[in-house]
C-alpha cells in the first residue's frame, strides 16, 4: 500500500488519490463502469475494466500494484470491484465519490 494511503475507512477520497499520482505511487485506477459510461466520462489515468468482466480478468493484474477501483458514483460497482480484488488477493481500495466526484474536484 503507498505510504499515504490510511486504511483507516472502506473508500479513498479523491485528494488522497491524487496525492498518491503525483508521488508516482504505484497505483492503478480501474473504472469498472461499462465501455460506453467509461468513453463518456473518466480519470484520465484509468483503465476500463468492466465489473462483469473484472473476474476473468484478475489473473493477468500484477501483485505488487494498489488498485483503486472506480464507478460513476462510488459505493456500488467500485466497492464489489474492490472486494473482488481484495479475495484475489490484491491491495484494493474504492474511490469514494467516484469518476462524478473526481470530475468535479479535477
Amino acid at each position: 500500500m503507498p505510504a499515504n494511503i490510511k486504511q483507516t475507512k472502506d473508500c479513498m477520497e479523491p485528494e488522497e488519490l491524487k496525492e498518491a499520482l503525483n508521488k508516482n505511487e504505484v497505483i492503478q485506477i480501474i473504472d469498472v463502469k461499462n465501455k460506453d459510461e467509461y468513453e463518456n466520462a473518466h480519470i484520465p489515468e484509468a483503465i476500463n475494466i468492466p465489473l462483469d468482466e473484472l473476474s476473468e480478468k484478475i489473473s493477468k493484474l500484477d501483485k505488487s500494484t494498489y488498485y483503486v477501483t472506480v464507478c460513476g458514483k462510488g459505493g456500488g460497482r467500485s466497492v464489489e470491484a474492490a472486494k473482488t480484488l481484495k479475495e484475489a488477493g490484491l491491495s484494493a481500495i474504492w474511490l469514494c465519490g467516484g469518476t462524478n466526484k473526481w470530475l468535479d474536484l479535477y
